[in-house]
């Protein structure tokens, strides 16, 4: 999925680095990563641990995560469920109407079969669960499919802010849904759908990731159309780009960030715990060094990083920007 902030690429970078920490043997211990998003962290982390807790406020990523982080076992039928599903007739729903131009809105996040057939498919999947054909993990499973799949065909640059004015060429095939595969390792692991300053006080472990948001771009926002297929209910669209209400958080708010990044330092209940960070947050370097190092031992790992972000020509290119991602490291002693 394209994901601002995945960690997807600085998976080694982050790894090595924990591994280092923890000193090398993970296989008895608990890891949070508590801002999960897409999971690209965890999921990495998820054979190698004892037991893997996976957080997001947003729900689309708890869909993927429910299936990504939660589903360790084999699933039974699932490629004869993605093919009935890709087989249905597209069905004029709550996607068609307010987000294609053939809707009526002129808004077009995607053509109109495409939404046609996200309306159809997304459908089907929650009447299967009402009849109790489908279970709650192949539920998830077909939801995160969908949800990669739907992703792939956006006529967007990157995120759901905006749609383009025309349909550029990755959104015009057919939508195919294809399985969202994850790791099975037979292995309990939790999945949550919380703030994550509230969801702290409940829990305790080893290894606690941190990758919030870095800047005042809610996700919430950004990628709403996702929360939308994803729980498919009824609501008013709002605006040009038919925004439904969203989570804020005050990760993204400059007055707000330090208090609630303390308040979660100071409350976490694990030893190790690691930050992912650049030098484009709303947090600078020394602001995050003062904060951790009254909890315990504090140190700071860096790495040249080319990220890439949506220009704002009429093309909407990808350009690449040089960006320092810090990796900070607190060994809490209190």
């Amino acid at each position: 999925m394209n994901y601002i902030g995945s960690k997807q690429r600085l998976t080694s970078f982050i790894k090595e680095t924990i591994y280092e920490v923890v000193n090398d043997d993970l296989s008895k211990l608990i890891f949070c990563d508590i801002f999960a998003g897409t999971g690209s962290v965890g999921r990495n982390f998820k054979a190698e641990v004892k037991q893997l807790i996976a957080n997001d406020m947003e729900y689309y990523s708890y869909t993927l995560l429910r299936n990504y982080i939660t589903n360790s076992k084999v699933l039974k039928d699932t490629d004869a469920l993605i093919e009935m599903l890709n087989t249905l007739e597209p069905q004029k729903g709550f996607i068609y109407t307010n987000y294609c131009r053939g809707g009526g809105t002129d808004r077009q996040y995607f053509t109109d079969e495409n939404g046609q057939r996200i309306d159809a498919i997304r459908s089907e999947i929650e009447t299967w669960k009402k009849a109790q054909k489908i279970d709650e993990a192949t539920y998830y499973f077909l939801l995160a499919s969908l949800l990669e799949s739907a992703d792939k065909v956006a006529n967007t640059a990157s995120v759901y802010g905006a749609y383009l004015k025309h349909i550029k060429k990755s959104a015009a095939p057919k939508l195919l849904l294809k399985p969202a595969q994850f790791l099975v390792d037979n292995k309990t692991h939790l999945v949550y759908n919380e703030d994550a300053n509230v969801l702290i006080k409940k829990i305790k472990g080893d290894v606690l990731y941190l990758d919030p948001p870095y800047n005042a771009r809610q996700y919430g926002a950004n990628y709403h159309i996702l929360n939308t297929i994803a729980k498919y209910d009824e609501f008013e669209p709002k605006g040009k780009t038919g925004l439904r209400d969203y989570n804020k958080s005050n990760y993204c708010s400059k007055p707000k960030v330090k208090a609630s990044f303390e308040a979660l330092i100071r409350d976490a209940q694990f030893k190790y715990i690691f930050l992912s960070y650049n030098n484009e947050g709303l947090m600078q370097v020394d602001e995050v060094k003062e904060i951790m190092e009254k909890y315990g031992a504090y140190s700071l790992k860096a790495i040249d990083y080319r990220r890439f972000k949506a220009d704002k020509t009429a093309n909407r290119n990808h350009k690449a920007t040089k960006t320092e991602e810090y990796l900070h490291v607190l060994i809490k002693t209190i």
